[in-house]
């Protein structure tokens, strides 16, 4: 954090300002420096933007500069407290607050100051000034790496919140707006895991990222994994002395490295394992995703009209026996579409067996009139002759002039030729 008071630019008026002089040549090259801040604001934008919290980094102060190292993080003004969702990824300090607009200064590699507590809360009154906002409208952070002196947090009124470790407000009134955050004290909890990611204790650092990352692809999302693993590789796995200047961008390049040689070490079940269905089958065509399924597997869970759908009627009714294919048709179903010849032809059977019924039924009633016989009398043998016979019997049990006569014709069809059916 360069910025200082001679530089903000927000006294038009004064009669007496009196300025510290530095000896600075503006020639000078300045050295180039990380901008953890900007590492941390990527972090939350990529947690908390889906929850409805706006993040910004480089926040202007006011309608003209400076511009300070301040992350904005601003909920809808509608909403008047954090969502259970939100709640989630808010540390300690931070979610316990009812402001809506959330100023914040990390300081990853200077130790907080009396300095730097009166220039932050210089911009808390500056942020509200210019844009006209409460004083419980806004809330004012130090995210501090490094253990502050207990000295400096005693010499400015700072104590610990109880039940709260690692979160220190003020009873002094030209600090008291300006919250501490202790990276290394918060307490081990799934919400003050991203913050602690930027602790300056290693061990703090990967019980942080242990805890994040531990979370799994099925609730962060591949953007922020990959961040996440990028940021993890930069901050534990290589040292700070080798990060002299990482940005967002670096980081977000050498998660995916991770990702990729993670991917490549892994096997195809360890890559599907946690995934939904429809997540495993994102992205492929059709086709390929019933590759390798016998056809009863693809048609399984499928309703018969499902199974059917895109078939031509051939294909619908190939390998299906006759009597299979006009199972459930109504008559006038099975007739439609045929000629003429085609519907006798499938008819005939049962026309033919409709005729000879009509004919026994005369039969034997020509028979119970002319000779006064029982319905029963001739048994079971009028039964299953063909029509022709049937038609012959009734003409003889017309003309015959006794019972006798017609009894000795009927054993002369049915033994000696070949008309029974």
């Amino acid at each position: 954090m360069s910025a200082d008071y001679n530089s903000l630019g927000v006294i038009e008026k004064i009669d007496v300002l009196l300025l510290p002089k530095y000896n600075i040549s503006m020639s000078k090259p300045q050295p180039i420096r990380t901008h953890w801040h900007q590492l941390l604001g990527k972090l939350l934008e990529l947690v908390l933007t889906s929850l409805g919290i706006k993040v910004y980094v480089d926040f202007n102060l006011m309608s003209k500069p400076p511009r300070a190292d301040i992350l904005l993080l601003r909920r809808d003004p509608h909403q008047l407290t954090w969502t259970v969702e939100q709640l989630a990824y808010l540390p300690d300090g931070i979610r316990d607050s009812s402001a809506s607009h959330i100023l914040a200064e990390l300081k990853y590699s200077e130790a907080v100051t009396g300095d730097v507590l009166e220039k932050v809360h210089g911009y808390d009154i500056f942020y509200r000034t210019t844009h006209e906002l409460k004083k419980s409208e806004v809330a004012t952070f130090i995210l501090s790496s490094h253990t502050t002196k207990k000295e400096v947090l005693a010499e400015y009124g700072y104590e610990e919140v109880m039940g709260l470790p690692g979160v220190y407000r003020s009873r002094y009134p030209m600090v008291s707006r300006v919250t501490v955050l202790m990276l290394n004290e918060l307490r081990d909890e799934p919400h003050n895991a991203f913050m602690k990611c930027f602790a300056s204790r290693a061990t703090e650092k990967r019980k942080a990222f242990r805890a994040l990352m531990g979370m799994g692809f099925s609730v962060l999302s591949n953007s922020l994994w990959m961040f996440l693993a990028g940021l993890r590789r930069a901050m534990l796995g290589r040292g700070d002395e080798e990060m002299k200047v990482i940005t967002p961008d670096d980081v977000m390049a050498l998660g995916k490295q991770m990702q990729e040689m993670l991917l490549e070490s892994m096997s195809v079940e360890e890559r599907l394992r946690g995934l939904a269905s429809e997540e495993r089958l994102r992205g492929l065509r059709p086709e390929e995703r019933l590759r390798g399924l016998a056809s009863e597997e693809r048609l399984r869970g499928l309703r018969p009209e499902e199974r059917l759908k895109g078939l031509r009627p051939e294909e619908r009714l190939k390998g299906l026996k006759p009597e299979e294919r006009l199972r459930g048709l109504r008559p006038e179903e099975r007739l439609k579409g045929l000629r003429p010849e085609e519907v006798l032809s499938q008819y005939k059977p049962q026309l033919e067996q409709r005729e000879c019924q009509g004919a026994l039924k005369l039969l034997s009633r020509t028979l119970q009139i002319r000779f006064q016989l029982s319905p029963t009398y001739f048994g079971n043998r009028l039964e299953g002759l063909s029509l022709e016979t049937l038609e012959l019997l009734s003409e003889v049990a017309v003309t015959a002039n006794t019972l006798l006569e017609f009894e000795t014709r009927l054993t002369e069809l049915t033994t000696t030729t070949n008309l029974r059916i």
